[in-house]
């Protein structure tokens, strides 16, 4: 197993504390346009467990991955429907807030061709992380990572997400964190004070380049090393991913599978990488377990529901092969 040192190194011996939103998701298939003033038939609207923290504790609790998820739910069907979910996906909920606002909840317009569009109220995650965690040792038992799912998607945790962070890190647990969208425009400064403290930080293309100003993987990798981040992973959509940090640095190629619906991939990919660290692989090798991860969400309707048992997971990793790894110049 990795473990936590002066190396930087990740420690997932034992389980993941997760700390993230719950997302009640109804998604429309498929919705190329709206007119509105008009009643247009779809073939599917259905509803599904969303939201970055849900998305990714499901996915490492189906990989037999132990986690504890911190987040909020409403006082309604919506967060009962959520919690079920992640109870039967094997996540401890136990420290799930419930909120006196409404469950969040997100309608996902999704396109023939699998990419979405979200119209999202947050209701509860207004109600949680309005201080820094304390990183308690009832909180933390049998825990040695801390990963945050999307902090621009937690309004309370915006302000102080640094402060968190470098909390979990003098409780001892090494640290990851996954970027999201910012639909605030507060980019920079709100994930800057969380740079020094991660061993680990997701992002895709997109949020790279507005982070940055740069489109380049190992541009926006230097750029958040620069800034006291460990390791880097750079999730590239159906081009796999780029891992910086590892000697070499290399990209991972994606799994060929037919798209249904991209909602939760980024999400999921970063549960598989984990859980891929957590089985005893280097990050290379957790990699591939991300794309594994993101690739089989993706030909499914929803944030999480293509994630199959860890034993279908790891037939679908030794029956369908890919490029080997590539080294990054």
């Amino acid at each position: 197993m990795a473990s936590s040192d002066s190396s930087g190194e990740v420690d997932l011996s034992a389980g993941v504390l997760c700390a993230g939103n719950i997302v009640y998701d109804i998604l429309v298939r498929p919705m190329e346009e709206i007119r509105w003033g008009s009643t247009t038939w779809v073939e599917r609207i259905e509803p599904h467990l969303g939201g970055n923290g849900a998305s990714t504790a499901v996915t490492l609790g189906r990989l037999k991955v132990p986690v504890r998820l911190l987040g909020a739910v409403g006082p309604d069907p919506f967060g009962r429907f959520a919690l079920d979910i992640l109870r039967e996906a094997g996540c401890d909920t136990g420290r799930v807030t419930k909120a006196s606002s409404q469950t969040a909840t997100s309608v996902a317009l999704v396109n023939a061709a699998g990419a979405r569009s979200f119209q999202h109220c947050p209701g509860a995650s207004r109600e949680v992380f309005l201080a820094p965690i304390p990183f308690h040792a009832d909180l933390i038992a049998k825990h040695k990572h801390f990963h945050l799912a999307n902090i621009f998607g937690l309004p309370g945790l915006r302000a102080h997400g640094g402060e968190t962070l470098r909390r979990a890190k003098a409780a001892g647990l090494s640290t990851s964190l996954d970027t999201g969208w910012d639909s605030k425009g507060e980019w920079m400064t709100v994930l800057g004070p969380c740079l020094p403290h991660l061993n680990l930080l997701f992002v895709n293309e997109d949020e790279g380049r507005m982070l940055t100003g740069s489109g380049d993987p190992a541009t926006v990798a230097a750029f958040f090393m620069e800034r006291g981040v460990r390791s880097v992973v750079v999730k590239l959509g159906s081009n796999g991913c780029a891992v910086f940090g590892s000697d070499p640095s290399v990209n991972i190629p994606a799994f060929w599978v037919d798209v249904l619906d991209t909602t939760g991939a980024g999400d999921c990919f970063v549960g598989g990488f984990l859980a891929g660290l957590h089985a005893g692989f280097d990050l290379t090798g957790a990699a591939r377990w991300g794309n594994a991860a993101g690739a089989l969400n993706v030909t499914s309707l929803g944030g999480s529901t293509g994630i199959p048992s860890r034993d279908e997971f790891l037939k679908f990793l030794d029956s369908n092969e890919v490029s080997q790894a590539t080294e990054l110049k």
